[in-house]
Parts: C-alpha cells; sequence; structure tokens
C-alpha cells in the first residue's frame, strides 16, 4: 500500500511579545482599533497538515508521497523534506506566491494574536494524487487543506474506488453539510478528537454514534486519556504513550495519523496500530514545533516497548524494509 498525502504545506512563523496584549488595547477604542507590537523573538517553523504528516511517516520507515501547492520561497522546506526522505514529486511550485504563512504572535499570558495567509495552499485543487499513480491499492490521505481541494480528492477516490483517510478537522467550520456528507461517503477512515467529532455530529444533524455507522473506521483522539478506534463494528480503547516532557502539543494529532497510517500499511492489529500512533505523538509534544522531532526506528521501538510492553508487529519495524509510497 502506497500513502498519498494531501493537506496544507505552510510556514509558521512564531513571535514572542514581552508584555500583556491588554496593556495596549483601549476598550473604548475597539472600533478604530489600531496597535503595533515589538516581538523579541521571531521564529520560522516547518508546518502544515499534509507535511507534518508526510514527515512523521518517514520517520517511521515509510516513503510518502506528498501532493499540495507550494511557494517560491519553499527551497530550504523541499530539501528538509527529502534529506527525510518525503518523495516530492507530487508537489507544486506556483509562480509569483509564497507558500502558505502563519503568523502567531504571543503574549507573555499565552495569549495569541493570528494571521494566516493561505497563499499557494489556494491553488492545491489544481494538482491531485491521480496524476502520480493512485489506484486501488493504495491510501490517500486528504487532510485540511483548502476546501476545493478535499471536495476535489474525496470525489475522485470515491469515484475511482480508491481508500482515503478523511481528516476534515480544521476546515470543519468551513464546510456545509453537504461537503461534509460528500467527503464521508467514501471514506475509509474518517478521524478527528473529541470536541470535532461532536462537531461532526452537530454538522450532520445526528448522533455522534451515527457516525460510526456511515465510515468503515472512525479514530477519535482523547489526548491524554488515549483514543477510540471504531472498525467494522469493534471498539478498541488506545491508551495514551508517556511523554517525559510536555512542550508544545503542536502537531501531536499529524504524527498520531502517521502511526496509525504505518500500521495500516503493514497490516498490523488495530491495537498495535492505535499504540504506535499514540508513541508517534507523544514524540511531537515533547519539542516545540511540529517538525522539530526525530528518532530512530531502534529508538522507536524501544520506547513502544517501555510504554506497551513488547510486540512481535512492531518489532517488524526493524526489518528495515520501508512501505513504499
Amino acid at each position: 500500500m502506497r500513502t498519498f498525502v494531501t493537506g496544507s504545506i505552510a510556514y509558521d512563523y512564531i513571535m514572542v511579545f514581552p508584555g500583556k496584549f491588554r496593556e495596549h488595547i483601549l476598550p473604548e477604542k475597539m472600533h478604530v482599533l489600531s496597535v503595533s507590537f515589538l516581538v523579541d523573538s521571531l521564529k520560522r517553523q516547518r508546518g502544515g497538515t499534509g507535511a507534518n504528516i508526510a514527515y512523521n511517516l518517514a520517520l517511521l520507515g515509510n516513503r510518502p508521497k506528498l501532493v499540495g501547492a507550494v511557494g517560491e520561497d519553499f527551497g530550504e522546506y523541499r530539501q528538509w523534506l527529502e534529506r527525510h526522505g518525503v518523495d516530492l514529486e507530487g508537489v507544486r511550485a506556483i509562480s509569483g506566491e509564497f507558500t502558505s504563512s502563519c503568523f502567531i504572535n504571543n503574549d507573555l499570558q499565552d495569549n495569541q494574536i493570528t494571521a494566516f495567509y493561505p497563499g499557494a495552499m489556494s491553488h492545491a485543487a489544481s494538482v491531485s494524487p491521480l496524476e502520480f499513480g493512485a489506484t486501488t491499492r493504495d491510501l490517500v490521505v486528504i487532510a485540511p487543506n483548502s476546501p476545493e481541494a478535499m471536495a476535489r480528492y474525496a470525489a475522485e477516490c470515491t469515484e475511482r474506488g480508491i481508500p482515503y483517510l478523511y481528516d476534515p478537522t480544521m476546515q470543519l467550520p468551513r464546510l456545509s453539510k453537504e461537503e461534509f456528507e460528500e467527503g464521508c461517503k467514501g471514506a475509509k477512515v474518517l478521524i478527528g478528537n473529541d470536541y470535532e467529532f461532536g462537531m461532526m455530529a452537530e454538522k450532520l444533524g445526528v448522533a455522534e454514534k451515527e457516525l460510526h455507522s456511515r465510515v468503515p473506521i472512525t479514530v477519535i483522539t482523547r489526548g491524554e486519556a488515549g483514543a477510540t478506534i471504531v472498525a467494522e463494528g469493534t471498539t478498541y480503547d488506545i491508551p495514551a504513550a508517556k511523554p517525559e516532557k510536555v512542550v508544545d502539543p503542536t502537531g501531536a494529532g499529524d504524527a498520531f495519523r502517521a502511526g496509525l497510517i504505518t500500521g495500516m500499511a503493514r497490516g498490523f492489529s488495530w491495537e498495535t496500530a492505535g499504540r504506535i500512533a499514540a508513541l508517534t505523538a507523544v514524540h511531537a509534544v515533547e519539542h516545540m514545533g511540529p517538525q522539530e522531532h526525530g528518532y530512530s526506528i531502534e529508538q522507536f521501538v524501544e520506547r513502544y516497548r517501555a510504554n506497551f510492553g513488547p510486540s512481535d508487529e512492531v518489532d517488524a519495524l526493524l526489518d528495515g524494509s520501508a512501505v513504499s509510497a
């Protein structure tokens, strides 16, 4: 099984203002708000749902195919992903555009002022996994992206019977009921966190338990409480892995998805696939930024044993054979 990952590819610009926003905002002047904050740090991090998932898949010994649109400023990011084993044949550079960028200004009370520029992501619908050979033997990941691109990929996969993991999550507020229903129609896997599943059910006007009957496999992540996988009517409760420290939850969900897909690609049991996902997510929360962590397969397997005990399935990751993508 090859894995085609679609989703946003973005830069995150993280700034820290050494004060409190509220001390510089006049409530009586909110209707003519005009403020400027002098920040004392700026860091650019690699991010985006699609790129994060692909990066984590590569860490686990896979060779995923990332499909999406980037800008003219993607050069360093491209080298980073290629160096870690991500296939970028499906990444299209858009002339005259910047790669999607998120600008986040934090104050000392952890308040945030954020601006997001979609940039090249607005052109994501111009490129498709089908152009690069996706078939019914593969898995397409439809992660948050431009709504037009997500709709195109879901329709193409449904029409051709190509299995796909549907991850609308951050784009749920943008999707209409009809668009979300279409996205679920041909999905093999529907994934989101506990809150997002509540939003999905509300959007469709159904009880949450009905979502499990609409898609063969549903996965609900619950943070420190682990996760729940419902596959063909059978429920699997997945425990959380133990973090050595919690630094930044950004990208943990994307890492979880990569771990789950790794287990699926190798035909592991859902119990094992879920535990691999939980451990993959923990590596992400221990670092500032969604692609700042790294490990060898040997280190991953050793930590899996420490968290969940020995597993012949997980030991198979040590054979060094990457799942082609």
